[in-house]
């Protein structure tokens, strides 16, 4: 069965990278090598391979891969770390203009 990878890179400018790949090690060797010059993290090598997970549906791995590409630098963090259980809590906006932080006058 093949298998599809989605995968977080640091960058050397400390950003991160994600993608999806049905070969994790030779991909990871092309962004390493700078195999392709328009790719995001040509000028940004060398890079370091910081999470990993596999999905048995290409589908999935799609959709997962656009899913974290949306998300912040915070919650990439927490799937970098392994703490699955802080996305909920990054999901709530923590902005001052929040309706959960409005304050009615009395």
């Amino acid at each position: 069965m093949k298998q599809f990878y989605v995968y977080i890179l640091k960058c050397s400018d400390n950003s991160y990278y994600t993608g999806m790949t049905n070969d994790i090690n030779r991909r990871f060797l092309e962004h390493q090598n700078g195999i392709n010059i328009n790719c995001y993290t040509f000028e940004k090598r060398p890079v370091e391979l910081v999470f990993c997970t596999e999905f048995n549906e290409v589908l999935q791995a799609i959709a997962f891969e656009k899913q974290v590409k949306g998300w912040s630098r915070k919650k990439k963090e927490a799937i970098i770390n392994d703490k699955w259980e802080d996305l909920k809590k990054l999901a709530v906006c923590q902005n001052e203009s929040n309706s959960s932080n409005y304050k009615k006058e009395e």
